[in-house]
């Protein structure tokens, strides 16, 4: 008999990626969509156009009573949490509605899973970041983070994201409860939201090649993060729900990037070469003809920055037998590429 998985958040980048895995893999899949839309919503029309094997449930992550409801009609086999409010800097702008959703909600999911009489039966998936690490130099190994390393979120994004990490463990040992987390960090591509950094950079690029714009804003340049493709990630979630035991996992590249050159690869994928000149927020990108292409806008520096990660992913690729199969610079490719199509 085939497997059935429950997503929240399917509609999201992760989701969409994970829905396409269990489909092809003969799970069947439901996938929860964020504010309790209808099928005939135009945004739940338009997923269904690209993901018509998902059956969409009408739940909310802040209503227990629809997701118990959700659980005992579907008797999953496998639930990946997903939804959250999911961009750092909008969640310095709305703590409280991250905390609700972020945190909260992950509770909500396995109290649901508790009453609707699946502890024993339902595998639990939630996603975990690398932003409860918070990129400090005392608790940072050389090596990059593990599944030991130190926690110190510097963001209500990653103090609501390590509350649903430590509920999960919670659920884990006090119901014996086959739930763990996966440590995922920065994990992009062409589905990415255009609020997110790398994206909103491959789609500028894109539309300055197509003579729509002439110049981006960013703020932090010197932030470097471990950034890998969210289609090989989606992948280490499900190996995780496959152990015989439940353990969390760190999924990383093991390489960090500045935004900086982020950028620079972008637009060698247009022909452009960027230098620099100036420094802190006088800082500009210039092309090979002199013409402007980089500002750097102190509006969206954020109040606590977080200036590096790095991730180990060594017991993941030893337990799991997972790995990466996009690099950094194929990754680059892949969004400018998809978004010079987008933007045409």
């Amino acid at each position: 008999m085939s497997k059935t998985a429950f997503i929240t958040g399917v509609n999201g980048q992760d989701g969409g990626h994970l829905a396409k895995l269990l489909n092809d893999k003969g799970y069947k899949v439901y996938g929860v969509m964020r504010g309790q839309m209808e099928a005939s919503h135009p945004r739940a029309q338009k997923f269904l156009e690209e993901f018509p094997y998902v059956n969409l449930v009408f739940a909310d992550l802040l209503d227990l009573s629809s997701l118990t409801h959700a659980m005992q009609e579907i008797q999953p086999d496998e639930v990946y949490n997903l939804a959250a409010i999911s961009h750092v800097g909008y969640s310095f702008r709305d703590p409280l509605l991250t905390a609700d959703v972020t945190g909260k909600g992950v509770t909500n999911v396995l109290e649901a899973i508790r009453l609707a009489g699946l502890a024993d039966k339902t595998r639990f998936y939630q996603a975990s970041t690398s932003e409860m690490f918070g990129g400090l130099d005392y608790n940072r190994p050389e090596t990059g983070y593990t599944e030991e390393s130190t926690f110190h979120p510097r963001s209500p994004y990653g103090v609501a994201k390590l509350y649903g990490h430590w509920i999960t463990q919670n659920y884990r040992e006090s119901y014996g409860m086959f739930a763990l987390s996966g440590i995922l960090f920065n994990h992009e591509g062409d589905r990415r939201g255009p609020e997110f950094v790398t994206r909103k950079i491959t789609k500028t690029v894109a539309r300055i090649k197509h003579g729509k714009q002439e110049f981006m804003e960013l703020g932090n340049m010197d932030s470097k993060r471990d950034w890998g493709y969210a289609g090989d990630y989606v992948e280490g979630m499900w190996r995780m729900l496959q152990q015989d035991k439940p353990k969390d996992y760190v999924l990383a590249t093991g390489e960090t990037h500045s935004v900086r050159e982020f950028v620079e690869l972008a637009f060698k994928e247009i022909g452009l070469d960027i230098s620099w000149r100036g420094e802190a927020e006088d800082e500009e990108g210039v092309d090979q003809n002199g013409i402007v292409r980089v500002k750097v806008n102190p509006q969206f520096y954020r109040p606590a920055e977080v200036n590096l990660l790095l991730g180990n992913p060594t017991a993941a690729e030893e337990e799991l037998g997972w790995k990466r199969n996009v690099d950094f610079p194929g990754l680059v490719k892949l969004m400018v590429e998809k978004d010079l199509e987008v933007e045409a």
